[in-house]
């Protein structure tokens, strides 16, 4: 199944974008037209439950999570402080939309209990595995050497959603696309810091997990919410992809450090932002049509890839090669002695270069088509 994107409800005039509303999220969410994103990446709260500093080997201190935003009284606060985001995130999305949550083991089996408890279905979990976890200094447990993605759709009667499955193809080399990703923490030049050279957000993420989340499920010119906007990665790769974003954050530092990061950010052209596009989308070309357009003509003879058997077309786009008639797929499969048989893939005509698939022939149909 490869459901591709359907259109939207509400018009770009209806909301404003490529902003970052300051303020709770939750009162920030309630103030969004109903269905009027096309995709929500949320990295909210982790709750890591911290019991004190976490220290090195060396006794240095471990820059871990310590931030008021992220400390819950208890998991019941924690668990109606989600649903509440969910609940809102549900509703501004569009009929067509997915909705993308990230978190640690201290959290992510709450937020999908919750996601499946409020109607949203789980289309896919993506493990995102760091290629350089952080150590576990202790040495009383497994390195935490991956966090997991939730990539869920609204409802579970949802026929219609975005998935760029042939660009993801192309981008993984022409093999399927898996659905563990190796990822690099976020590192380097890309980590922004403070004026004291300090890290800006403790949990920044890189900026090649939006990527590929963005490529994945949404389409150029599409409004992407982020209600826990941090330093804005969600913002800045939308942005180079030719997205819109919304993002939310209450943070007054972290907002001023999102903005000036998507400021100096300069989109693609926009030839350069179209993916791949699936087959099954294109129109629908017959193979009489290749006669018709005078690309082959009656008489023509079509070969084998091994060059075995050969048939002639006939004016009615059927092939004939000695007592066997039929379609270019039901030939080709009758000359195999195979149960179904690709005809556009099988069956090749001679040019001066040699010999050459006919479905060159068919994208040439095609083009004249769009």
């Amino acid at each position: 199944m490869r459901p591709q994107h359907h259109g939207a409800t509400t018009s770009m005039s209806d909301i404003q974008t490529d902003v970052i509303l300051r303020g709770d999220c939750i009162e920030r969410l309630k103030g969004l037209p109903d269905k009027s994103v096309d995709m929500v990446f949320a990295d909210p709260p982790y709750n890591l439950q911290l019991g004190g500093d976490l220290l090195r080997p060396d006794n240095s201190k471990v820059d871990a999570v310590d931030d008021e935003w992220d400390k819950f009284d208890s998991f019941a606060a924690y668990d109606a402080f989600t649903r509440a985001w969910l609940k809102e995130c549900q509703r501004v999305l569009k009929d067509d939309g997915t909705l993308w949550v990230i978190g640690s083991y201290h959290n992510i089996f709450r937020l999908g209990s919750a996601m499946q408890d409020l109607g949203f279905w789980v289309l896919n979990d993506i493990i995102w595995r760091k290629s350089n976890p952080m150590p576990n200094f202790k040495g009383t447990r497994f390195t935490n050497a991956h966090e997991t993605l939730i990539w869920a759709a609204k409802s579970r009667d949802q026929k219609r959603y975005t998935f760029n499955y042939d660009a993801l193809k192309v981008f993984n080399e022409d093999t399927q696309m898996r659905s563990d990703w190796t990822l690099a923490l976020c590192t380097g030049a890309e980590r922004l810091k403070d004026a004291d050279g300090n890290k800006a957000h403790p949990t920044q993420k890189p900026e090649a997990l939006l990527h590929r989340v963005i490529l994945s499920a949404t389409r150029a010119g599409d409004v992407i919410l982020d209600p826990f906007f941090g330093t804005g990665t969600t913002g800045a790769a939308a942005k180079r992809l030719g997205r819109h974003f919304i993002g939310i954050e209450r943070d007054e530092g972290y907002a001023d450090v999102a903005q000036a990061r998507i400021d100096a950010i300069i989109p693609a052209n926009p030839e350069d932002l179209v993916v791949t596009g699936s087959k099954k989308a294109e129109p629908k070309v017959p193979f009489g049509a290749l006669v018709e357009a005078g690309l082959l003509t009656p008489g023509d003879k079509l070969y084998c890839p091994k060059g075995d058997h050969e048939a002639r077309v006939r004016a009615d786009g059927s092939l004939v090669s000695g007592s066997l008639t039929g379609s270019i797929h039901k030939l080709g499969a009758l000359l195999e002695n195979a149960p179904a048989c690709n005809g556009w893939t099988y069956w090749r005509f001679k040019t001066d270069q040699g010999l050459r698939s006919i479905d060159t022939l068919r994208a040439e149909v095609r083009a004249g088509m769009q």
